[in-house]
């Protein structure tokens, strides 16, 4: 990746922490809404308006190359090698999966039929992969990249598309908390590109609300799977690890 995409992506990362906007990002910079889109996509932005930008995060400049810096030693990709280990080894794929949603070490061996001694062994295995770094006292420091992502069509992918995905449809999306919607149309292709910047928009803000929401007790914390279609769901092999069956109603 290259040190302006790395720039730009570090700036929308820290844009979505403060929750700004492009509209206010257009205000500061005297300039369209659809003009400061156009800088993103293009990553075509001035020094001054990139100094103008931090000036809204309340930031310098110097604050943001920092934190491009600490991002790329962050892991964007597993190897293909990384990603079949995880994908042979239910508890070892089930730890990556709750770690990278926040959920703390204590809370699932609480949940989840996994002894300490072997998951100590688990954190190990993920540290060697750089998904997490191991630190004293079992705590687990998270290196994925906020641009992390799983190989396309890669092992990761297709244990999602062959058992997640199925399961998960597999349901009249009528109960409490759940929804689905199905829309058709005849669009261009600059609506489509719309909707999927939207869509990417909303995967975005789940992902902060997930962040948001790691400080909650785990009782008050719901699995939950967003595909244009939303439920409180938990694939069924990684149910059958747990040490109890999750009684809670949604409702």
């Amino acid at each position: 990746m290259s040190q302006t995409r790395s720039l730009v992506d570090t700036l929308k990362q820290e844009l979505r922490k403060q929750r700004i906007t492009y509209r206010d990002v257009s205000v500061a910079l005297d300039l369209s809404e659809t003009s400061v889109k156009r800088l993103f996509s293009e990553e075509a932005f001035s020094l001054k308006r990139l100094e103008k930008v931090c000036e809204l995060l309340h930031m310098d400049l110097s604050d943001l190359v920092h934190q491009m810096e600490r991002n790329i030693e962050l892991t964007t990709e597993l190897s293909l090698e990384q990603e079949q280990e995880l994908v042979s080894d239910n508890k070892l794929l089930l730890v990556a999966l709750l770690l990278m949603n926040r959920l703390g070490f204590e809370d699932i061996l609480r949940t989840y039929d996994i002894e300490e001694t072997e998951g100590i062994r688990l954190l190990a295995r993920l540290d060697r992969m750089k998904l997490i770094e191991l630190q004293p006292g079992n705590r687990v420091k998270l290196m994925i990249s906020p641009t992390f992502k799983w190989i396309p069509a890669g092992p990761i992918q297709k244990f999602f598309e062959s058992k997640v995905q199925l399961e998960f449809l597999n349901s009249s999306f009528n109960g409490d908390g759940e929804f689905r919607v199905f829309v058709s149309g005849m669009i261009p292709r600059s609506a489509n590109a719309e909707i999927v910047r939207k869509m990417q928009h909303l995967a975005n803000e789940m992902s902060e609300m997930n962040i948001a929401s790691e400080t909650l007790p785990l009782d008050q914390r719901f699995g939950t799977s967003l595909m244009m279609a939303i439920r409180p769901w938990e694939i069924e092999v990684f149910q059958e690890l747990r040490r109890e069956k999750d009684e809670r109603v949604f409702g």
